[in-house]
């Protein structure tokens, strides 16, 4: 399997981006309430926050698992927590500022605000003044609260993964199991939480608690094993699954085409409504983490050399679009509502296609902007630091 950076992965990155992009615009102009097929299918672009979910599990714990299962040194607690800070912070203080300037000055002399969003507690405050999700250009930002948790905790899971695959022995195959075996006990958090939100009575909040999302990182953190333990041994079980994921990746991307499918049905609950039920809300968490899965496999477990998937998600276009996509996150609210306010438009007053082109441009811009004059420069430094 592939060492080190992984372009593949840095298209689909750039295909998530775009992806929730596309379904916030839906939102806005209320393609995604449309009856048909295409309606349906933009109503669950949020399949994009659980791609990068298992996307952070993948790159993430990538050395954890390594050290795990060949007992190497593991990655060093303070460095990484810096880095994982130097990359999100900065960016996303920046787009804080702006949004409450442009559309929340009422609260602007009100500290309780400003710590609450910059340390990314938005999901946990009760009885926030602002409606909805954050304050308004803020709301895709609750996801980046639950990826900021699961780097805080990861490190800790980590460890309790490790210690119950020591007690295999030296032995990697009997480690690498035990680890898949911990990461399903992980997994089964998100199923236990949804009872929870549901019984014994709803409370929607705590759907934006990580512990919800843990099947999706969970989902990553066992591609992250597999390529360890196929580099580990490469004539092993995970070797030989490895390479025929990258043998037919058609066939795992049509898995996750049907999985969205499935999902973009009644099965997962009304469009843009909340979650029906506790069947429902079980029924995303499964198929979900299904797309997430089959679209990371063939790009996460690519051999070295040239081949079709790393052509595809590897190309020069897709790697700088990968590297902006944190910035594309970031600006789309500020971007999808600052383009509303000046063409003058109502939300849900349809235009889907007309609004999707001009409003990615601008936010690709901004990205493009904000990576150039933040991101990389604070990523050298941090380089720099770290030598």
């Amino acid at each position: 399997m592939a060492d080190g950076h992984l372009d593949a992965l840095d298209g689909v990155r750039a295909v998530a981006s775009f992806l929730v992009l596309a379904f916030h615009v839906a939102a806005e102009s209320g393609a995604m309430m449309q009856e048909g097929f295409a309606g349906a299918l933009l109503s669950r672009g949020d399949v994009a926050v659980p791609i990068f979910f298992a996307l952070s599990g993948v790159l993430l714990y990538r050395p954890f698992a390594a050290a795990a299962l060949t007992g190497g040194p593991s990655p060093r607690i303070p460095a990484y927590l810096w880095r994982r800070a130097v990359r999100i912070l900065p960016g996303y203080w920046l787009v804080v500022v702006v949004a409450m300037l442009l559309w929340s000055r009422d609260h602007i002399s009100d500290a309780w605000t400003w710590l609450t969003l910059l340390l990314l507690g938005q999901n946990y405050a009760f009885d926030p003044w602002w409606t909805g999700l954050a304050p308004r250009g803020l709301a895709q930002m609750w996801s980046l609260a639950v990826e900021a948790a699961f780097y805080v905790l990861l490190p800790v899971i980590a460890a309790a993964l490790a210690a119950f695959a020591r007690r295999a022995g030296d032995d990697v195959d009997r480690r690498a199991v035990r680890l898949l075996a911990g990461l399903a006990a992980f997994a089964a958090v998100s199923y236990a939480w949804t009872l929870l939100i549901h019984y014994p009575r709803h409370q929607p909040l705590l759907s934006l608690w990580p512990p919800r999302a843990a099947g999706y990182f969970a989902a990553g953190m066992a591609l992250a094993v597999v390529m360890a333990w196929a580099r580990a041994r490469p004539d092993g079980p995970a070797g030989r699954f490895g390479r025929g994921v990258a043998a037919s990746p058609g066939s795992w991307w049509l898995v996750a085409a049907m999985a969205y499918a499935v999902a973009a049905s009644p099965v997962t609950g009304s469009r843009f409504l909340g979650v029906d039920g506790v069947w429902a809300d079980l029924s995303e968490l499964v198929l979900y983490t299904a797309v997430a899965f089959c679209l990371l496999a063939p790009a996460a477990l690519l051999p070295p050399g040239d081949s079709p998937v790393r052509r595809l998600l590897g190309n020069r276009v897709m790697r700088f679009l990968g590297k902006v996509s944190y910035g594309v996150f970031l600006w789309q609210f500020v971007a999808i509502y600052g383009w509303y306010g000046f063409t003058g438009q109502e939300s849900f007053s349809g235009g889907f296609l007309g609004n999707l082109v001009p409003i990615a441009l601008i936010t690709l811009a901004l990205a493009t902007v904000t990576y150039l004059l933040l991101e990389n420069p604070l990523q050298r430094v941090n380089s720099w630091v770290r030598r």
